[in-house]
């Protein structure tokens, strides 16, 4: 097998979806590289840039989510559906892959669903400690459904199910760089502990106004931040943040492209508890306190936070408490060495490997079969 492999992957809407997909895809071409690989994304959203960038070519679906507060809406959220199956099925058609992989977002729905019409095998991908709609939909018609947490039977069939974990950016196991330099990196002391704010990659409005609300206790503390804001958020917070005394110990920025050096500079993290973050805090043994975001479907940010803090493998602050205590409970605990070990220990434990390459071969099992 190599020559006329074909596969789709589809889904996105986020980082949390798309580097897993894209990870899947290396996995593949680093054993069968004649393998042709195409994305199903949703127009507008950052696959339609993220995924080309990596090598591939992708398709748009015209699929955006359900409007859950005006239904009126959704009579056009619906229009777009029913254009959207019939595109995936034109498009299953025209390539004719062996194997569909749906990673969660938008897209995967209506191209899962045609592609297992045609009988072609799909495999799932979950992330997610709570599993969305959409996937215990498909998941009826998956022949495979890859997890990351324990007790997803709960969701889905047993006897589909493999415990595979979540792939993750291969940059970030290949950085380096030594603490030191990643510090140096960004402008700031080796000397001091350090802490990384990331909101994700659109940024997080509640993690920002943590950040703003305690520019004094930071300033006091003797800690230095990476403070990663999202695009969206940058202009307001900088203007916010120059509006205070100097703080050359807080390094503001929009997005950061290396998050390798930026998870090797930190000590300690403040995140969103979303599934991809988790997975590669497992891996590299990063000590994290988790605010889940509450904008997201079932609630399942805090369902993959809790899978965490229930194990002592991270520190959960509820999003409604995060102003007032996110950097308040990170100054204290990144001065604390024995927090920071435990935090560090517990979480490796809870960590799957080479997940990629796992799901890859199940991938390519398929495509044989």
């Amino acid at each position: 097998m190599g020559k006329g492999l074909k596969i789709i992957i589809s889904g996105g809407g986020t980082g949390g979806h798309i580097f897993p997909a894209i990870s899947i895809a290396n996995a593949i071409r680093a054993t069968h590289p004649d393998a042709e690989i195409l994305f199903v994304g949703a127009e507008g959203r950052m696959e339609m840039q993220r995924v080309p960038q990596a090598g591939y070519d992708i398709v748009g679906l015209p699929i955006q989510g359900f409007d859950r507060k005006n239904m009126l809406k959704n009579l056009k959220v619906v229009a777009k559906l029913m254009k959207s199956l019939r595109k995936a099925a034109k498009v299953i058609a025209d390539f004719k892959p062996q194997v569909a992989v749906g990673v969660g977002g938008y897209a995967s729905g209506p191209t899962l669903y045609m592609a297992a019409r045609k009988g072609i095998p799909c495999l799932i991908q979950e992330q997610n400690s709570y599993a969305g709609v959409t996937n215990k939909l498909l998941a009826k018609k998956a022949a495979k459904i890859c997890v990351a947490y324990e007790g997803m039977e709960r969701f889905f069939p047993k006897e589909k199910i493999i415990m595979t974990g979540n792939p993750v950016r291969q940059q970030l196991l290949e950085t380096t760089a030594t603490r030191e330099e990643a510090i140096r990196s960004f402008g700031l002391d080796p000397q001091k502990k350090t802490i990384l704010i990331v909101g994700g990659s659109l940024g997080a409005r509640t993690v920002n106004e943590s950040v703003l609300q305690h520019l004094d206790d930071i300033e006091k503390s003797g800690v230095q931040v990476i403070w990663q804001t999202g695009k969206f958020y940058y202009g307001e917070m900088l203007k916010k943040l120059n509006n205070h005394t100097p703080m050359p110990m807080v390094k503001p920025t929009d997005f950061i492209a290396d998050m390798g050096m930026a998870y090797r500079a930190a000590d300690l993290v403040i995140s969103r508890a979303g599934a991809s973050s988790i997975s590669e805090f497992c891996l590299l043994g990063t000590p994290v306190i988790l605010v889940p975001s509450p904008n997201v479907a079932e609630d399942h940010q805090t369902k993959n936070a809790l899978a965490l803090a229930n194990n002592g493998a991270a520190i959960l602050v509820p999003d409604a408490e995060a102003r007032e205590k996110a950097l308040a409970t990170a100054i204290d605990t990144v001065a604390d060495p024995m927090k920071l070990e435990q935090l560090s220990r517990n979480i490796k434990k809870m960590a799957l490997p080479n997940s990629a390459d796992i799901i890859a071969q199940e991938v390519l099992k398929l495509a044989q079969s």
